[in-house]
């Protein structure tokens, strides 16, 4: 697994979701390691990581990532920080490991579980249904990832279609874009971007026969969504300390409002 770290202090570790790695991170990155050692992962079988992980479920993940961080690097009181899928492997991670997990951040994703079953999470965006397809989106995709990706990132940004709107910014650069789509790019990490969407009949079962999490957590979201987003978690996670919606800020919070989405882990971390 390839990580990136910096900075001295509390461990924090973040978790992307798709279609990102661990440079999604990067606008905060620097700021959190301030005060905190930071490593930002790529998620097995994806970004720079090499080899492919037995399973895309959430669950299957959080243990990858507790094998490098916990018994790799010796951390065992980890702050745990995702974002989109990289939420459901942290809650995971917090769920499986308790005793090394000091807190759980959860940035803008339902969690498939309890609340949510899997029919009716691939009815929330047309590209979660999409994505779920078995070879069809690589076939489709193929070789126009980059044009995919550019495509995708404003339809959930801040007013993006996604949310009902009509923008069509993205909070990428260019350079942004081709960073993701370098990895992307290859044919196993595409396959495996889209495996995160499929195994959500799993990570639904997984979740269901999870107890909750009393890990302290703060949960944050996109504008608007904070009371849909956490009637999804609150059955799995008894101790959400703090809960908000990000101002301006669409699915991208990190890079939509970094300021905020900064201060607020600041508060919480410790």
């Amino acid at each position: 697994m390839h990580y990136v770290t910096g900075g001295k202090g509390t461990p924090v570790v973040l978790i992307h979701g798709w279609p990102q790695t661990w440079y999604g991170w990067w606008p905060i990155m620097p700021a959190l390691a301030e005060h905190h050692t930071v490593y930002a992962i790529d998620l097995p079988g994806l970004g720079d990581s090499v080899g492919a992980p037995s399973g895309f479920d959430k669950a299957t993940l959080a243990r990858y990532v507790h094998t490098l961080i916990a018994d790799r690097l010796g951390v065992r009181d980890a702050r745990v920080v995702g974002h989109d899928f990289g939420a459901a492997v942290a809650f995971q991670y917090a769920d499986q490991f308790p005793a090394d997990t000091a807190r759980l951040g959860y940035l803008d994703l339902p969690l498939p579980g309890p609340a949510i079953d899997a029919s009716t999470y691939r009815t929330l965006s047309w590209h979660i249904a999409f994505h779920s397809q078995r070879r069809v989106p690589e076939a489709i995709v193929g070789d126009h990832v980059r044009e995919y990706l550019a495509m995708f990132y404003p339809q959930v940004s801040f007013g993006g279609t996604a949310f009902g709107g009509t923008s069509q910014r993205s909070p990428f650069t260019d350079a942004d874009i081709d960073e993701f789509a370098r990895t992307y790019n290859r044919p196993s990490a595409l396959s495996g971007g889209f495996e995160l969407y499929r195994a959500l009949d799993t990570d639904v079962r997984d979740a269901v026969a999870d107890a909750p999490t009393a890990v302290p957590t703060l949960l944050m979201t996109a504008q608007g969504q904070l009371e849909p987003i956490r009637a999804t978690v609150a059955p799995r996670m008894s101790n959400i300390v703090r809960a908000v919606d990000v101002p301006h800020a669409g699915h991208w919070l990190v890079e939509e409002n970094p300021d905020f989405v900064t201060a607020e882990l600041e508060q919480f971390l410790d």
